[in-house]
């Protein structure tokens, strides 16, 4: 009798132990060349996807599905989303940052602004069908200046779309887009040059003759966009996942 009451003891410590601790969340990335990871071997270029896992303590892992070239339409239409969704689990989160691709002029990439709109709508309800939390953020902005101004607006309307489908579903929105433009602003033209892919010629074995690009990062801009991204978990106290983040 007393041995089974020591094993009933054992068993409940147990339980009470493995109540206690914390839940096991992955964040998936669902975006394009500004957060993908990258080869280093290749080239200095990095996506902020790519080192957002060091913003958070181990009972959080990062699954980053970002591809470059991608839009919603072709991200979608490739079951890159699907691959998501065949993955996610029930109280994950899953970060959607699109923007750049749906602008462009190229045809097979380009999304007008009812199907942005639409897709993201679908990408948030298909999530929570899972059960999985989706966050909408905006997407980083393009830097270039003229004079002592940030002019590019080859974003349009996308990050403001983005906005409004948060607002309407309700769901977390981290806006990169004016938090990236207030960081490159407060820096200035010369020193937010070394946060993008503006190299030198012998820099990058992928860009041997160099590069000016005001759109891709390198790792300080990596690390720059992830850091605002992870304070914007902490600041809006998102569950489960803020008390995990870490600040350098």
């Amino acid at each position: 009798m007393k041995f089974n009451f020591i094993i009933l003891i054992a068993l409940l410590i147990g339980f009470v132990a493995c109540e206690n601790q914390p839940q096991h969340i992955n964040i998936f990335i669902a975006g394009d060349s500004t957060a993908q990871t990258q080869n280093p071997e290749k080239t200095v270029m990095r996506g902020w996807g790519q080192v957002f896992q060091s913003y958070f303590d181990t009972t959080v892992t990062v699954q980053n599905r970002a591809m470059g070239g991608r839009s919603t339409k072709t991200f979608i239409s490739e079951e890159r989303w699907q691959k998501i969704l065949d993955d996610i689990q029930p109280n994950d989160y899953v970060i959607i940052q699109f923007g750049h691709n749906d602008a462009s002029t190229r045809p097979e990439r380009h999304a007008s602004y009812p199907d942005y709109k639409q897709n993201l709508i679908t990408m948030v309800n298909q999530a929570r069908e899972k059960q999985a939390n989706p966050i909408l953020a905006t997407s980083i902005v393009m830097r270039t200046f003229k004079g002592r101004s940030l002019v590019d607006d080859r974003l349009l309307g996308y990050p403001a779309i983005t906005r409004q489908v948060a607002d309407s579903l309700n769901v977390p929105m981290i806006d990169a887009y004016v938090k990236t433009r207030d960081m490159i602003i407060m820096m200035g033209d010369s020193a937010s040059k070394s946060l993008y892919m503006w190299v030198e010629p012998g820099i990058d074995k992928n860009r041997p003759d160099g590069s000016q690009d005001d759109t891709h990062l390198q790792e300080p801009g990596a690390h720059a966009v992830a850091k605002i991204i992870a304070e914007e978990i902490k600041k809006q106290n998102l569950k489960d996942l803020a008390d995990h983040v870490l600040i350098p």
